[in-house]
């Protein structure tokens, strides 16, 4: 998103000398999207940026994804990936463990509480969303400090790392793209401001506050994941670096990470039910990314408040539930920390009850955050591990682990 902002120190022209006190020079770093043809950052560095003394394999924990078939719909409860305090141990990189994936992007969760080592995702966009728990995102253009119901949008390539801070467990629900992640493209103009209609604006994005001059010395270790030739197309590298990257004293330009609370989400309403793209946020390649906040709800007489039934014929539907009270889940054992899969092929909608129980409802005190793919998900080691085993079966009571019949 097209958004200027100015950090630090920086000359009064592009490509020109950027001298320090002594009259060295620093070095500018362009980091650009699309080949130079798309929204950028430049970076000036107190060292060469481009500077290796090693470069190793980070092997990535985890296994292959497995197709979804039998087709079928899931319900994960990530917060069992992380049970008793094995969070304290973890940090928000190495710790993640993949749910749901497929050539377009990867759904993770971590709970963590120790700082995670410097980490570049050269794949994608990430979108992380915080769950619960505090934290800094430390990055080379600067600090943003993370909260309870936090988007943290961090653009391609970016350099940083997460510090989880107080004495509860950071939670994070990371989105990672193999594109780039935007606000909803019918939101923005032509130039790339939010227009009027937009549910959130500029004034709701919390950019970095630097720049972050670290005073950490030596060789330095940077987790990169990048593309790779195997059948999933990822794979991770550990550069060491002569000198630590949080080494820019300013920066300028339309690309830099940046921070949007759920609760400056404007939710647009109507008198019959809105159907989920009215609760839009972001988008990338082949994915959508929704949010169901706090709101009121339909008031024609009529109305029928939760979702109608419905088969998404181009897309799986992946909820994750991370507050209040989800009206329409009520009695499927979904709660907070929950994660539903919605496969295309399979029509959902309410819990059975809930559709007759919403009539006369005003207001619904939910939080979730939906992810809409347009390929297939397939199941991946987190997800295999925290699956319920009984969400399929919800909506009639009865399933093959007891002959069929209840």
């Amino acid at each position: 998103m097209a958004y200027y902002r100015t950090v630090g120190t920086v000359p009064p022209k592009r490509h020109t000398q950027h001298r320090n006190e002594d009259g060295g020079l620093y070095y500018e770093e362009l980091m650009g999207e699309e080949g130079f043809s798309s929204d950028s950052s430049l970076l000036y560095h107190r060292a060469i940026p481009s500077a290796l003394v090693d470069s190793r394999v980070w092997a990535l924990p985890q296994g292959k994804p497995e197709p979804n078939h039998p087709l079928k719909p899931f319900h994960f409860k990530l917060h069992d990936l992380f049970p008793g305090e094995e969070w304290r141990q973890t940090d928000a990189v190495r710790g993640r463990r993949v749910v749901l994936a497929n050539a377009d992007v990867r759904i993770a969760y971590v709970a963590c509480g120790q700082p995670s080592p410097l980490y570049r995702n050269a794949i994608g966009d990430e979108c992380v969303y915080v769950e619960s728990g505090t934290g800094t995102l430390e990055t080379v253009f600067g600090t943003i400090e993370a909260g309870q119901g936090d988007y943290l949008i961090v653009p391609r390539a970016t350099t940083h790392r997460w510090v989880p801070t107080g004495d509860q467990p950071l939670r994070l629900y990371a989105i990672e793209a193999n594109s780039h992640i935007t606000p909803a493209k019918r939101y923005l103009s032509k130039f790339g401001q939010l227009l009027e209609h937009a549910p959130f604006c500029e004034r709701d994005l919390r950019g970095p506050v630097g720049p972050l001059l670290s005073n950490e010395s030596g060789d330095t270790e940077i987790y990169v994941k990048h593309r790779g030739n195997g059948s999933e197309g990822v794979a991770g590298t550990v550069f060491v670096t002569p000198t630590h990257p949080f080494d820019v004293v300013g920066w300028d330009g339309c690309l830099y990470p940046y921070a949007f609370n759920i609760s400056d989400y404007e939710p647009i309403t109507g008198r019959i039910h809105q159907p989920p793209p009215a609760h839009q946020v972001f988008e990338g390649n082949n994915f959508v990314i929704c949010n169901f906040v706090p709101r009121k709800v339909d008031y024609h007489p009529l109305s029928i408040p939760v979702p109608y039934y419905h088969s998404n014929v181009d897309s799986d539907e992946v909820m994750f539930y991370c507050g209040g009270d989800y009206e329409a889940r009520k009695g499927s054992g979904i709660g907070q920390g929950s994660i539903s899969l919605h496969p295309g092929g399979h029509t959902h909608g309410p819990q059975p009850g809930a559709y007759e129980r919403s009539i006369g409802a005003e207001f619904f005190d939910e939080l979730a955050v939906m992810v809409d793919t347009f390929r297939p998900l397939e199941i991946a080691e987190g997800g295999r591990a925290s699956d319920d085993g009984t969400y399929a079966w919800s909506w009639s009571g009865r399933g093959p682990q007891d002959g069929g019949s209840k």
